[in-house]
């Protein structure tokens, strides 16, 4: 079995969307279209990174029901490595569901208990030297999401076995941001958060994600990307920032935006792109999900 290049750690599971060309607020019952479809952070990083014909391997928990029995299906149709993936017998198949509206987000709920439940099960192959070990460990990229537990997130940036590799953390969601802190106290890997995320993790609040990237270098972290919808975006290393309006486009959807700048930056720089054209390339490939050019 050849080693992938790029391993996907985190949420593979079903996202079921609500859409609606309406504006909502709370309470609101407007008519629309439902759809289930994969998702979750490490999936929707994995599926970019296979349009730019890249073939990662997912490490993540998916249980052996009807649910995820079909989900593996849905993977091994993308050209997704799966031979890694736990499957419990015991733990169902994660689920996201969203409601988006013409004015944006307007609530959604992750039930990613069973990826949570695994645990560090999910790293077995990091760990018994099928992808690497402690001895020879793992050199290639890793993306990381923040589904996982803090406990476990914790563990991976200290954990000898991804002492080689190159790190690429994404919270998931404002309310799991803090969970990188691990990486910011260790000075490890690419932190891809947006705006209201870098605030979190620095505890304040940031004007522009130029400012916001500054700040979580300042705070530790070894390097930053933050995001602000259509507002400019920033990369951070120390004594650099680099910034950068993103096109603009009709948003016809934003779950799993983010995931597609964050693939599509590793993307780039997998393929040996500068700092600047990387984000460049980055910002372009999140437009294009955006705007519905880029099927699912």
């Amino acid at each position: 079995m050849s080693t992938p290049d790029i391993l996907c750690i985190g949420s593979v599971l079903w996202d079921v969307i609500g859409r609606t060309a309406s504006h909502m607020k709370p309470g609101a019952d407007v008519p629309g279209r439902i759809t289930r479809i994969p998702g979750g952070v490490a999936m929707n990083i994995a599926m970019t990174l296979g349009r730019f014909d890249l073939f990662p391997a997912l490490l993540s928990a998916v249980g052996q029901d009807p649910e995820g029995h079909e989900l593996i299906g849905e993977c091994q149709r993308r050209h997704l490595n799966t031979d890694h993936i736990y499957r419990s017998a015991d733990l169902p198949t994660d689920i996201y569901m969203a409601i988006e509206a013409a004015n944006g987000l307007i609530a959604a709920i992750a039930d990613a208990h069973s990826l949570e439940a695994a645990g560090d099960k999910i790293l077995t192959p990091l760990m018994d030297g099928t992808l690497g070990s402690d001895a020879a460990p793992f050199a290639g990229i890793i993306a990381l999401d923040g589904n996982l537990t803090t406990a476990l997130l914790q563990q991976i940036a200290v954990e000898p076995c991804f002492a080689r590799a190159d790190l690429r953390i994404a919270p998931a969601s404002p309310g799991k941001a803090d969970r990188l802190l691990p990486f910011i106290r260790a000075t490890r890997g690419t932190l891809y958060v947006n705006l209201e995320e870098a605030g979190l993790l620095c505890q304040t609040t940031f004007a522009s994600a130029a400012e916001a990237a500054a700040g979580l270098v300042d705070r530790g972290a070894a390097r930053a990307l933050v995001t602000n919808g259509g507002d400019s975006c920033a990369d951070a290393i120390q004594g650099s920032v680099l910034a950068e309006t993103p096109p603009k486009v009709l948003v016809t959807r934003v779950t799993g935006a983010g995931d597609s700048f964050m693939a599509a930056h590793i993307a780039a720089e997998h393929r040996g792109a500068d700092r600047p054209s990387a984000l460049t390339q980055a910002l372009a490939a999140a437009a294009a999900y955006v705007s519905g050019e880029v099927a699912i």
